[in-house]
């Protein structure tokens, strides 16, 4: 069985390899195809649209960096020019190829490069190189990392700019005691600053009529978006959207999801439908974020947690979210970071013996490579819950189906998790800690103080029975049917998932043509917002599912 076992790995190597191979060969080809096409059509008089993506890839095409790449070709198809900001070993260290245990370890440049030279062959490109600044070296050398934090160097604020970059990296949020934290930030620091001279001379000297960047919060692409709002010019970001194969767009800040919700959106039989059979596919666990499914089986509620549901009075889930991820910052209006808010989740645990907590941790603190430093498991141990009678702690790699907890809950407590919305959707009670994209609008309970927040859970606990207004409900459904089937603009007519990597894409074949915003509802939406300063969304008129909107377009042309 062992040499049957070894055989299979051995087969399973080669077979990936050649996949990756093909993969890799056919998008090349398809990169030629289609760069060639829309440089064809360039009109020269135009200004161009600057594009910079170094944080999305290294050695493969990922979905942002393909989002970009198609988006830039279909406003090139149009005459407009466009220009790639393309990394020439210009970071040092990049965000992607850090390595925290190391962060002075070799870079994986050359292949790095290569991709770059592939996907944008034929294409203006602007070479992003590393220029070291005496003066900033010395000064960032002997700053402590508080100092840092707020680092300002000929007014460009680079410790502001580079933070959340070391905290997406690190897995964590408290930094100052963590090892190489410090020497990683005077890293970014530096390269933040390079980028920052090489990407203001080319925008003072071009003038591009707009930028588009890659996420917004990570250093390189934070510095560029930086500069591009200094100077008045419109500049947008991008991150995955919420369905496969989906991408969100925005002026504002890609990593709060800005929604605005239109006032005549009703939700009809059809639309009411659509979400429910999707929303059903969700509770049995058939979704993903950035192409890595988390939950691949759900575990219902076991006899065992009934038995322990039957000594109170109450359930109250806790959903916590990755205290390192970019949207926290946004998050953190009320507390200073999601454990500051833990720690009220606490003390209501320790007045409330009658309540049975359950907290669950978020998949994401366990990604293969990319484990969380700091905890919600290393806060439930350190603080002594798991000593408490009241309080049951889902660890993240348990499959336990969140949904049923909510079916069950008294009410539910988030801090700005998607869960919130999913559970205001459902019928739930749910009391905010952290400012989310659905906050804005009447669907949970936020509160703006940390005492507000204590107060109104204690009240929410007391109560013998809590309603929910009915509206929000019903805003709830609103704003998910918006955000799955309308903001999250589709791409699947021109891609595929990797079969090989996860969040990684194969290119499919698709004619040139298929980028012209006459022939194609999702590129025109993106041109019409790029060009013209209108909403990233499909009219919400627009009823057809996100993996069918292209179809007619697509018989059109096979025609």
């Amino acid at each position: 069985m062992a040499v049957d076992s070894s055989k299979r790995s051995v087969f399973v190597r080669i077979r990936d390899r050649r996949r990756i191979y093909d993969t890799d060969g056919a998008n090349s080809r398809k990169f030629h195809e289609i760069n060639r096409y829309s440089s064809q059509r360039v009109r020269k008089d135009e200004q161009p649209v600057l594009f910079f993506n170094a944080s999305t890839r290294l050695t493969r095409t990922s979905l942002n960096a393909a989002f970009a790449w198609l988006a830039a070709n279909s406003l090139q198809s149009t005459g407009v020019p466009v220009v790639f900001m393309t990394c020439m070993r210009g970071l040092n260290p990049c965000l992607l190829a850090t390595d925290r245990e190391n962060p002075k370890k070799e870079l994986p440049c050359q292949s790095c490069i290569r991709l770059s030279k592939s996907m944008y062959n034929g294409l203006q490109t602007v070479p992003l190189e590393f220029h070291e600044d005496p003066i900033l070296f010395n000064e960032v050398e002997g700053l402590t990392y508080h100092e840092l934090e707020s680092y300002v160097h000929e007014g460009v604020p680079l410790g502001e700019l580079t933070l959340p970059s070391l905290r997406w990296i690190m897995r964590c949020h408290h930094l100052e005691d963590v090892p190489n934290a410090l020497p990683l930030q005077r890293l970014y620091i530096r390269s933040a600053w390079s980028t920052y001279l090489l990407a203001k001379e080319w925008i003072s000297n071009n003038h591009p009529r707009a930028i588009v960047v890659f996420n917004g919060l990570q250093y390189p692409e934070a510095t560029v978006k930086w500069i591009g709002k200094q100077n008045g010019i419109p500049t947008f970001t991008h991150e995955i959207g919420l369905m496969p194969e989906t991408a969100f767009f925005t002026e504002g800040e890609a990593t709060a999801c800005p929604i605005d919700l239109p006032a005549d959106l009703e939700m009809t039989p059809e639309r009411n439908k659509k979400l429910d059979d999707y929303l059903e596919s969700r509770m049995k666990g058939s979704f993903q974020t950035a192409g890595v499914r988390f939950w691949p089986e759900m575990e219902g509620l076991t006899p065992e947690f009934w038995k322990m549901v039957r000594m109170f009075r109450q359930v109250v889930p806790v959903f916590t979210n990755v205290v390192f991820d970019t949207s926290q910052k946004h998050a953190n209006v009320v507390f200073d970071n999601m454990f500051e808010w833990l720690d009220s989740v606490k003390s209501l645990i320790e007045k409330n013996a009658d309540t049975l907590f359950v907290i669950r941790a978020h998949p994401d603190e366990l990604r293969p490579g990319k484990e969380s430093l700091e905890t919600v498991t290393d806060w439930v141990v350190g603080n002594h819950l798991t000593h408490l009678t009241n309080v049951l702690y889902i660890a993240p790699d348990q499959y336990f189906s969140s949904y049923d907890l909510i079916r069950i809950a008294k009410f539910v407590m988030v801090y700005n998790s998607t869960i919130g919305l999913e559970a205001a959707a459902m019928g739930a009670a749910v009391l905010s800690g952290g400012k989310s994209r659905y906050t804005q609008v009447p669907i949970t309970y936020f509160p703006q103080s940390k005492e507000d927040f204590i107060q109104k859970a204690q009240e929410m606990l007391d109560a013998d029975e809590w309603v929910v207004p009915d509206e929000f409900q019903q805003n709830a459904r609103k704003f998910m049917y918006y955000q799955f089937f309308h903001t999250a603009l589709d791409f699947s007519e021109f891609l595929s998932p990797d079969p090989v990597w996860n969040g990684y894409v194969k290119l499919k074949d698709f004619k040139p043509e298929s980028l012209l915003p006459e022939n194609n509802e999702t590129m025109r939406v993106i041109q019409d917002g790029i060009l013209r300063g209108k909403p990233f969304v499909y009219p919400h008129s627009f009823e057809k599912d996100p993996q069918l909107i292209n179809s007619s377009v697509q018989m059109k042309n096979d025609k």
